[in-house]
């Protein structure tokens, strides 16, 4: 299928899909060539960010962050062009790694392995100020903030920058059936004749409130990319693979088939709050969407951010440039006088009639094998929790 014939798709950020992986008869070729370059080994994160470099998730950067383009996305969220985007994405060497490459010629990624996934043309090596990046992008120098913690700890010196040429995508045992790229979704919608399609992040399993936005979304589209990360998270996040069991089972109970797609995204969670939601939001606009949902404390952690900054900030940008609709959505809960889910926008009644449970009563309902009320999780989603948390405090007793 031609880009030409996925014309009533929203076009990708930049306008073009910047698909970043080898392919034709050069391949082989370069992959040789790899083997002679010298080698810089990733971290899983920056595994992420290439896997999105080379199928065109994070159009239209062609690779890791330029000093000129890293400076202007941490200090006014826009790319060099003027673009928006407001997180970095960026590839740092130690001082002794620097010594081995030279901006100019050419550099082989690697993982943890030695197996190399990439190679890139160096730019630029460049210095950077941690601190002021922690402060622009998250808000904080609280290293106790997760995306602060990995700028300062696993981070190192100095940042490359320049375009890579993807020879081999991460190799994946787990949810093949699911890891679409932008150019495998954006077929998929075309071939079931969408055109407002919006997209839902998550990091979590889906409950009642969530399940409530993703519904009323789907009244004013055409379908529905449900679209969790499974890069990495923190450690206490609930696994991806158990994550994984929870939308196929509320899918295949609860809503319509025809008109949703799950899908995996490998992007990483940075925790960034309000400039993350942007960045998720363009990350789905690659995928294809035309809509976004952003709901209360949108990759928020901690009490960083305002409940609803993550709204806020799209009014920093014009409709026209971010390109990309945001439906926003307040707090959603179950009411017992309305009888059925609702927010603040449409129910009169106070907090004593919601069903509103915190994440801590909700864990400690799970582990000691309790199903919270249906009005806050379906039971089949809390069976799956509930056998995972038992798997784990047997694997932890």
């Amino acid at each position: 299928m031609t880009e030409k014939s996925l014309a009533n798709l929203i076009p990708p950020h930049g306008g073009t899909l910047r698909k970043r992986l080898a392919a034709g008869p050069n391949a082989p070729e370069l992959k040789k060539y790899a083997q002679s370059l010298p080698r810089l080994e990733l971290t899983p994160r920056e595994i992420s960010d290439l896997e999105m470099l080379g199928d065109g998730a994070l159009s239209p950067l062609e690779g890791f962050m330029t000093r000129a383009d890293y400076l202007s996305v941490v200090d006014t969220m826009r790319l060099g062009s003027g673009l928006p985007w407001t997180i970095p994405i960026t590839l740092s060497v130690s001082k002794g790694e620097a010594q081995k490459i030279s901006e100019g010629k050419d550099a082989a990624l690697a993982d943890s392995d030695g197996k190399v996934l990439a190679v890139m043309r160096v730019s630029e090596i460049f210095a950077y100020d941690k601190e002021h990046e922690a402060k622009e992008v998250y808000r904080t120098t609280h290293e106790i903030h997760p995306g602060v913690d990995h700028l300062f700890r696993w981070m190192k010196e100095l940042l490359i920058g320049g375009s890579v040429t993807v020879l081999l995508n991460p190799p994946h045992a787990d949810f093949l059936q699911y890891r679409l790229t932008p150019e495998d979704t954006r077929r998929v919608f075309q071939e079931k004749g969408w055109k407002r399609i919006v997209g839902f992040q998550t990091r979590n399993p889906i409950h009642r409130a969530h399940e409530y936005l993703q519904k009323a979304a789907l009244e004013v589209v055409d379908g529905l990319l449900i679209h969790p990360i499974v890069g990495a998270t923190k450690s206490d996040d609930i696994p991806a693979e158990v994550r994984m069991k929870c939308y196929e089972s509320l899918i295949g109970g609860y809503f319509p088939k025809d008109r949703v797609v799950l899908a995996v995204n490998p992007a990483a969670m940075r925790y960034a709050g309000p400039r993350e939601a942007i960045f998720h939001a363009i990350i789905r606009k690659n995928y294809g969407c035309s809509h976004f949902i952003v709901g209360r404390d949108h990759a928020g952690v901690g009490n960083y951010y305002g409940t609803y900054d993550a709204h806020k900030i799209f009014d920093e940008f014009t409709p026209a440039e971010l390109g990309i609709t945001p439906l926003f959505f307040d707090h959603a809960f179950f009411c017992k006088p309305c009888e059925g889910m609702a927010t603040a926008k449409t129910c009169p009644h106070g907090n004593e009639d919601h069903v509103i449970l915190s994440g801590t009563a909700v864990r400690q309902m799970l582990s000691e094998g309790k199903v919270p009320p249906q009005e806050f999780t379906r039971p089949e989603v809390a069976k799956i929790l509930i056998d995972w948390m038992k798997t784990k405090t047997a694997v932890t007793a």
